[in-house]
Parts: structure tokens; sequence; C-alpha cells
């Protein structure tokens, strides 16, 4: 197709030529909503000069500064989640968006509540992961007193108080991460969960959604009692080592939240992770994990990991920054919103 003109420009946003060569020469007489459509009509066209476009219109553009509170600031997933922030706020249509990110140093509530109430008044608008807790709830609630507009990410917390949750549906990831254990153990066994906490929401519901298909879908399969890993890799470790030898028949295992290197490098160094039949290895563990990173990357391509269920970093922060100055322009939503992202499924195909 042939590049854009200013005319084809000019054209798509209503506007005369002249309004366009205004605007690209950085000439004052230009509104600031008809620059915006202009910037707008220039996305939409893949017109070569839209970045210059944004960038004219900046500094009459209001400032906005987005609050993020993530956790464990080590970890691969979270930095990927930082950068894709900073990606997305940058990118901000229609005003000039200012990151505010911070890492709370536990996933104790006190911290977590201690860090959304410290946020007030840094930010225009906020979105967080954290734990479910009435220490959680009782911070989210001070600061929308104060008209602050919280989104909670990937796992829930502050339902009936924060403005909206983002994320996975948690119950049908847990159901999925079932079903492909029901298709990788074909011989009746155990199955072994790992969650981050029992405050976690999210992973609440993906326990929740694994233990429901299999008790529908793969009765021979049975659940062990969940182990709580704090999303640490150490944790996680020891733990699959310790289930290994006190389950021969160990088939499957599920880490629902963080910490999955661990049970990569304990399979890894058992040789369970060798590829077998089915999808699992060759001891007959599958593991499931719910990130990709270079470790289950790696993983996938050695056979010691089955599947990865993955959340799709980019559009979930690009989805949250359109939200987050939605509420700030509009204000919220009457009863929340929930916004459901489709998971990436990886296996080694796949790669």
């Amino acid at each position: 197709m042939k590049r854009p003109r200013i005319a084809d420009l000019a054209r798509e946003a209503g506007v005369s030529v002249a309004t366009v060569d205004r605007l690209l020469n950085g000439r004052e007489g230009v509104r600031g909503e008809t620059a915006l459509r202009v910037q707008a009509a220039a996305e939409r066209l893949g017109f070569h000069a839209s970045r210059l476009i944004a960038q004219r219109m900046g500094p009459d553009l209001p400032e906005l500064r987005f609050g993020v509170v993530l956790h464990k600031q080590g970890q691969d997933f979270y930095r990927a989640f930082a950068e894709e922030l900073a990606r997305a706020v940058a990118a901000a249509q229609g005003v000039r968006g200012r990151l505010v990110l911070e890492f709370s140093a536990s996933q104790s509530p006190a911290d977590m509540a201690g860090l959304l109430r410290a946020m007030a008044g840094r930010c225009d608008v906020l979105a967080a992961t954290a734990v479910n807790h009435p220490e959680v709830t009782a911070a989210v609630e001070a600061v929308t007193a104060q008209g602050l507009a919280v989104f909670s990410l990937l796992s829930d917390f502050a339902q009936g108080v924060r403005t909206g949750y983002l994320g996975l549906n948690n119950l049908k990831v847990g159901r999925t991460a079932g079903w492909m254990m029901g298709l990788a153990a074909r011989e009746p066994g155990k199955m072994a969960v790992f969650v981050g906490g029992h405050r976690w929401h999210g992973h609440e519901l993906r326990e929740t959604g694994f233990r429901s298909h299999l008790r529908e879908c793969a009765p021979h399969l049975a659940v062990l009692d969940t182990v709580v890993n704090l999303e640490t890799r150490q944790l996680t470790y020891e733990a699959v080592l310790a289930l290994l030898a006190r389950h021969p028949d160990l088939r499957g295992i599920y880490v629902a939240g963080g910490g999955m290197e661990g049970a990569i490098a304990a399979l890894r160094e058992v040789g369970a992770g060798e590829v077998g039949a089915g999808g699992a290895g060759a001891g007959g563990v599958a593991l499931v994990v719910s990130a990709l990173t270079p470790d289950s990357r790696a993983g996938l391509a050695e056979g010691v990991v089955t599947l990865v269920i993955d959340t799709p970093l980019e559009k979930l922060c690009r989805d949250l920054v359109a939200l987050m100055a939605s509420a700030v322009r509009d204000g919220a939503w009457p009863g929340g919103v929930q916004h459901f992202l489709a998971p990436d499924l990886h296996v080694a195909e796949s790669l």
C-alpha cells in the first residue's frame, strides 16, 4: 500500500491540509481537541510522522500520573511487567503520562497497605498487585475517599471498594491447568498445587478451578493438600523434592503463582522432566506454570514444563493505561469493572 500523505491524514481527521501542516511544523493556531483528532487519525492510518505529532502536542497536553504498586521486584515476570508499564504510559494518548512505580518490600498486608496509602498525593490514579486482606481493603477505602480510583491487577482485592480489576479469569485459568493435567497424566496418581499464600484471591480461584476440573473430568487424579510457597524459588524447590520422595505416584505439579523456578530446578535435578508419553516427564510428572520467562521457556524446550499459562503483559498494560485515564476523565464506574484478558498458552511445540 502507498504511504499515507498529508492530504490523506487531513481527510481522515476532517481538517484542512493547512491545519495538519501547522501541527507538523509546530506552529501555533491548532486547538487541543483538533490536535487530538489529527493524532488519532495518524495512528489509524499509520502515518509516518504520528510520533512527531504526539511530540508537538506534548507541552499542551495535561499531565497524568499513573501510580502502580507491584511486588517481587527481583522476579523476571515483574521486571517485564514494569518495562511494559513504562512503554504503555509513554504511549498514552491525549495526556502526558508519567509512571510512578513502587515495589512492595513483601507480600504482607501491612506492607502493601502502607504503600497504597503512601501513594495518595503522588499519583492521579492507582493500580496494584496485592493480597485480599482487611488491612488492604481499609487502605483502598482511605485513598478512594481522597478521590483516587484504584484498580486491582492479576489478583483481585477490596471487591466492592476498588474501581476495577484487570487480569485473567483466574477460575478459568485453574480449570485450564486441570484440563492439561488430565491429558498429560493418564495413570492414576497424585497432583500437587502451589499457591503464593492463602490471601491471594487469584491463586485461590486458580486452585478452585484446578480442583473442580479434576473432580469432574479426571477423578483418577487426587489433589494433595495445597502447598504455600510464598512465591519463592527455594521453598518451591525443597517442597517439590519432598513431594517426589513421599509420593512415587506423583503425576503432576501446578504452580499457580510465582516460585516456578524452584519446581523446574527440582524436576530437572531428579530427571523427572525427560520427555515421556502424554506430555509428562519420564517420571510421569507434568508441570504447569504461570508465566513465560527465560526459565519456563528453557523448561518447555527441555520437556520439564508441560504448559505455560501466561498473562499478555503488553495488552494488559495498554488496556490498564486506557482504563486508568478514563477513570480520571469520566469518574469511576458504578459497581466497578472487571476486565478479563485471554491467556497466552505455550507448549514446547509453540516455541
